[in-house]
């Protein structure tokens, strides 16, 4: 099948604002809204929608501030069929209120007229490092920041917003939209220092004894992705979704040459994996050029863990989808992948592939651990954290959440967990300061 002529420009366009108020206007304002339980971080979705529909967009952006720092990527990226909008109990009829767009609207709307910003308090509370500036991160600096705190990000990348900026594709989530997100944030008194790797520029040891912060939140996500143990798993040709990705990224921004994009025009590509960074990797394939994508996946569509949505996006941009099909060995010459040996429901095959963009989950890294003395990690690599205060790890003062504690998640199960993190962090900083006083 011949690759359409897929551009990187956003796919789902935005609500103008008649379509946005007269969407908000279908709002039954539930007594107990199910939209508001589906959503991780319990949005007050009646409250921002019913001030949408009576066109006060600075109102509505005034209740989306006090849950998400992140709404105009949250309104893009989110898994809205499987929250707010699954909840919905418009749902039943098949037309739930299209919250995410909604929320969207706002956000762009609030950037685009720079309506007015919030009133911040002194930061006089205390000073907390964050490292990393995934959507964990993120949160836990903006509520700090919210909350009268000091607030330095550390980023080792040279732009922040971690997966944001990184992993998920230009037509998901233009990077402008990630930008204008962070500025916001840096809006509400918080320093970024990019470019600095915790664990080889500094140490923890080092930030809590030098630049005297009195509590430090890791929130690294996990950047180490898993392989194969297959053989073939060296040959040139396989490659890790995820620095696809990054690679792709830094060439839409000009930062590198096209030519350092690892799929090239006319190359046959297949995705090991069915999750949403399995369709990201098909669908910027296809966009970098590929002829034919296959996602090879082995189980069935059912057990699919990608969204509905982004499984019939790819479909309809022409990827192809190998089910029950499980990849058993990657064949080569003189060191370069030229096929899989896989097993199918019609018995062993050999699928002739120039390239292989394994999706198949990550995990932890451990370069801040392995330096600093007395964190924990369970036998996979995860943080181990306390409930009291909430995200502390087992060395007093240094937090963590999101994904490096937990599984990877979502976006917004990150923010949901960093938003607890915050708050145990503001507990523990205030009892601190209590018993130096």
């Amino acid at each position: 099948m011949e690759s359409k002529d897929l551009k990187f420009e956003e796919v789902n366009e935005g609500f103008s604002i008649k379509e946005a108020v007269d969407e908000a206007k279908r709002c039954l304002n539930c007594k107990n809204p199910l939209c508001v339980q589906g959503c991780p971080i319990e949005h007050n979705i009646p409250g921002w929608i019913h001030q949408l529909s009576m066109g006060n967009m600075g109102g509505a952006m005034s209740i989306i501030n006090e849950k998400s720092n992140l709404p105009a990527v949250c309104g893009r990226v989110c898994p809205h069929e499987r929250q707010c909008e699954g909840h919905c109990i418009l749902n039943k009829k098949q037309n739930p209120i299209r919250v995410g767009k909604l929320e969207r609207f706002i956000a762009d709307f609030d950037s685009d007229m720079k309506l007015i910003r919030e009133k911040l308090p002194q930061k006089n509370r205390g000073k907390v490092a964050i490292i990393g500036s995934g959507p964990a991160g993120l949160t836990v600096a903006g509520d700090l920041a919210r909350d009268g705190f000091n607030v330095v990000i550390y980023e080792s990348e040279p732009e922040l917003g971690g997966v944001l900026m990184y992993g998920i594709p230009e037509y998901r989530l233009p990077k402008e939209v990630v930008r204008r997100e962070i500025r916001k944030i840096e809006g509400l008194g918080v320093t970024y220092i990019p470019n600095f790797i915790v664990g080889q520029n500094t140490t923890v040891d080092e930030m809590f004894d030098q630049k005297n912060f009195d509590a430090i939140f890791i929130g690294t996500g996990t950047a180490k992705p898993k392989t194969m143990n297959i053989l073939g798993c060296n040959l040139k040709g396989v490659i890790q979704s995820s620095y696809f990705l990054r690679i792709v990224s830094l060439c839409n921004s000009d930062s590198i040459d096209k030519s350092e994009v690892p799929v090239k025009e006319g190359d046959v590509v297949g995705v090991v994996g069915c999750g949403n960074v399995a369709m990201d990797a098909a669908r910027t394939a296809l966009r970098m050029g590929a002829k034919e994508v296959y996602v090879i996946y082995y189980r069935d569509l059912k057990n699919m863990t990608a969204l509905k949505a982004e499984y019939n996006e790819a479909l309809e941009e022409g990827v192809q989808f190998l089910w029950n099909t499980d990849t058993q060995e990657f064949l080569g010459e003189r060191g370069r992948l030229k096929a899989i040996k896989a097993m199918t429901s019609e018995g062993e095959k050999i699928i002739p592939m120039d390239k292989i963009l394994l999706a198949i989950g990550s995990q932890p890294a451990n370069r801040i651990v392995s330096t600093t003395s007395g964190i924990n990690v369970d036998e996979r690599g995860y943080v181990i954290t306390k409930e009291r205060p909430y995200g502390m790890t087992t060395r007093k003062g240094v937090f963590a959440g999101g994904d490096v504690v937990n599984t990877p998640q979502t976006v917004v199960l990150a923010m949901r967990d960093a938003k607890k993190v915050a708050a145990g962090i503001a507990q523990f900083v205030d009892a601190k300061k209590l018993l130096e006083e």
